[in-house]
């Protein structure tokens, strides 16, 4: 009789019903105390144990809870708190936490928060670790042993859960140069070493150390360091390395040599060797099978995954089964959704979903018998030959076009001659990226809609009202070209998947996105198309009200498409191409009807990028192209925008270039200014808007420090190619915030104007 065990690599930690978030955002309100947000807390990581322990996880995860993001937590653990977030007496408490996220304000002095980064290829944001040459690190935040402590108090079976050594100072940043933050390796190693130390005296079999940057393409430098790192902490004889997302073969002869105990692999990459694997790695380990997708929210088809833990089993016998990742990534109970159908119902696994088809696998290699794994994996057959059947007539035009490849507008040099003398706008112009404030007020004027306590009447009358403030508003602040703020939209993604055929809308179907910041990704599940305008009605009556430009606002296709959780019965090119189609829909109405400036947004276009750097090429080529296939028909006067934000400009700026898009608005409050260096390097010849507006944070930007950004700005980019805006959208602010910071935007702008004249 087998001894397999099951176990998740993490369990959503936002709550069933977004209790974090609620609890969060009243305490930074003022509204509850920390004792309050205490208990939150602490009810949502007792409730996550027992769920998963209920559902059959035999090995239960302490240490995914997070006040913020996981990252951040071990920066607090490890002590590595930026100067500028430290207090006379040297301590550290959860304030400091959402200091270090969302930055300050101190008397006069906004204090910048850290750099936030999207986690790998995900949706996940987490805060960038800072490192100096003198960086310390101590252990300080004790809430992963207490927490530790908190569990097994209650009778559970604990698996502590660490980000690994060198994935964490891998997500870092240097503040100084002429370091590495290599350097800084043996000082870190002693507090990993004296963590370790303290977990082994509990009552712990495994605890799981998350290197998930084995799945990268790794230079020798940083291979060498899991090995000096390893050595080190080589007494322990509990540590699981844990990686996922990806295969992690290319970096086997590294890892084989590691002193440590278990491995944990993501095997729903359907490109793992599993027999190179398995004879490539020591005998006596434990190998951890990630079977079950952490990231998407489709059934698993059970019958397959026995079949392939069968097989493996006939080269290692000494295997466990888990999630492929945490389960962060995905909604947390299908059980409470209203408005799927029993059908679509039977195709969806959520977390809770996830824990039991863990279990059901394990009963399966208990008792040999299958016949429940076949009863559960009927609706996923189903659904494959469901989609088989429709037609595929979007295919062909897609292929059409392609084959004639004419996607490609006139030289921008060309374009902006006819835009300018369309537009007339002054130099430096000012714009914000899209979203005004989603107030209380406003949140419950689509509630009611969606619930049919006002009518249609009612509720457009109110649309309407909220926009005509939000279009005076700009106007009273001098602000250039304007955008109706997005008052009847829920989501930038969700909102168009709503308007879309193809897709499926839950409603609690939430996930954490970053911090309180939670998202309601819709699914994909068929072929898409639009049947009728989704934006136009707006657009028209916002630029009805005004005299100056409005900026139609859509969501690109790519940034749908990773925004989303998507069919895996086709390429996700193809769905890509049907996105665009439908977009390119929409664009040319918005032409029809006078709007000339339209932005279409893809701050996804760097995180779909694949981890492997080999696979880049095919990923852009199509990315681009979809994206491009969204605008192309349009005239040489309609200008085209984009925006993206929090990611590594470097990786995907050939593919910027190719974009070719008119105007790109940017997030550089925290990523630097001096990113627009990158853009000159480049020869960069479109127009590009930086953001000088943190909307992350609460803190106001000053005239002076807009100013100074500004005139940094111009040493990259020429003024009649500068465009000033806020990072991104001002949803998750309030009008008193936005107010003063938009005012000092347009002062800072207009003090830089009298000192400049464009360039002719």
């Amino acid at each position: 009789m087998t001894t397999i065990f099951t176990h998740t690599l993490g369990f959503p930690r936002i709550g069933t019903n977004r209790e974090l978030k609620q609890a969060q955002e009243k305490y930074w309100s003022k509204k509850i105390t920390k004792d309050e947000l205490f208990s939150t807390g602490k009810k949502i990581r007792i409730n996550n144990w027992k769920k998963q322990a209920e559902l059959g996880i035999d090995l239960i995860p302490v240490g995914d809870f997070s006040w913020y993001d996981h990252v951040l937590n071990t920066t607090m653990l490890l002590g590595n708190i930026p100067e500028r977030f430290k207090n006379k007496n040297n301590t550290i408490d959860i304030d400091t936490i959402f200091k270090i996220a969302k930055g300050y304000q101190s008397k006069d002095k906004h204090i910048v928060p850290s750099e936030m980064k999207k986690w790998f290829n995900t949706n996940y944001h987490y805060i960038v670790p800072e490192f100096t040459k003198n960086s310390s690190f101590t252990y300080s935040w004790k809430q992963l042993i207490e927490e530790v402590d908190e569990a097994i108090e209650l009778g559970f079976n604990v698996k502590p859960v660490i980000l690994g050594p060198i994935s964490y100072l891998w997500l870092g940043k240097e503040k100084e140069e002429n370091f590495h933050r290599l350097d800084l390796l043996a000082k870190i190693l002693h507090v990993y070493k004296n963590i370790i130390s303290k977990l082994e005296k509990r009552k712990i079999n495994w605890i799981q150390i998350e290197e998930p940057i084995l799945t990268l393409d790794l230079s020798e430098k940083w291979l060498n360091a899991f090995k000096f790192s390893y050595e080190f902490m080589k007494n322990s004889k509990k540590i699981l390395l844990t990686t996922y997302f990806g295969s992690i073969f290319h970096n086997i002869e590294t890892i084989k040599e590691l002193p440590v105990q278990g491995l944990h692999i993501d095997i729903t990459n359907k490109n793992y060797n599993i027999d190179l694997l398995c004879n490539n790695i020591p005998k006596k380990w434990l190998l951890s099978l990630g079977v079950i997708n952490g990231r998407n929210v489709w059934k698993t088809n059970l019958n397959s995954t026995i079949n392939t833990i069968n097989l493996i089993k006939k080269i290692k016998k000494n295997i466990c089964i888990g999630t492929s990742c945490s389960l962060i990534h995905v909604p947390i109970d299908l059980s409470v959704e209203t408005k799927i159908s029993k059908m679509e119902k039977s195709w969806l696994s959520f977390a809770l979903e996830k824990c039991h088809e863990l279990f059901l696998l394990k009963t399966a290699l208990i008792t040999n018998n299958y016949s429940l794994l076949k009863e559960w994996s009927k609706p996923v057959l189903s659904r494959t030959q469901l989609n088989k059947n429709i037609k595929k007539e979007k295919e062909e035009v897609i292929l059409k076009i392609k084959k004639n490849n004419k996607y490609q507008k006139s030289p921008y040099s060309i374009r902006s001659l006819e835009q300018k003398k369309c537009l007339k706008l002054p130099i430096l112009p000012i714009t914000t990226i899209g979203s005004f404030p989603q107030t209380d007020s406003i949140r419950q004027l689509r509630l009611d809609f969606k619930l049919k306590n006002i009518s249609s009447n009612d509720y457009e009358t109110k649309i309407k009202e909220n926009i005509k403030k939000i279009i005076s508003f700009q106007e009273s602040l001098n602000i250039d070209v304007l955008v109706h703020g997005e008052v009847e939209r829920n989501d930038m993604v969700e909102y168009f998947g709503e308007q879309l055929n193809g897709f499926l809308i839950t409603s609690n179907g939430w996930v954490q996105s970053y911090g309180s910041r939670c998202v309601k990704p819709p699914i994909i599940i068929s072929d898409i198309s639009r049947p009728k305008p989704m934006t136009v009605k707006w657009m028209k009556y916002a630029q009805s009200l005004t005299k100056k430009p409005i900026k139609g606002m859509l969501t690109g296709p790519v940034t749908i498409l990773c925004w989303s959780f998507v069919r895996d019965d086709i390429k996700k090119s193809q769905v890509a191409y049907q996105l665009a189609l439908a977009l390119q829909d929409e664009v040319l109405d918005l032409e029809k009807i006078g709007i000339n400036i339209i932005q279409i947004d893809e701050p996804a276009l760097r995180e779909g990028l694949p981890l492997r750097k080999k696979s880049w090429e095919n990923y852009l080529n199509w990315a681009t192209e979809s994206f491009r296939l969204t605008y192309y028909k349009t005239k040489n006067k309609t200008q085209i925008h984009t925006h993206m934000c929090y990611c590594e400009f470097n990786d995907i700026i050939q593919a910027i270039i190719k974009l070719d898009v008119d105007v790109i608005t940017l997030e550089t409050s925290r990523s630097d200014i001096k990113l627009l260096k990158l853009f000159q390097q480049h020869n960069y010849i479109n127009e590009i808007g930086p953001g000088f507006y943190d909307i992350h944070s609460s803190t106001i930007p000053t005239v002076k420090s807009i100013q100074s950004n500004l005139e940094i700005a111009l040493k990259y980019i020429s003024i009649n190619r500068l465009w000033v805006n806020p990072d991104c959208g001002l949803k998750t602010r309030n009008w008193k915030e936005i107010k003063q910071s938009l005012e000092n935007i347009v002062t800072a702008t207009k003090n830089v104007r009298k000192k400049n004249k464009p360039i002719n």
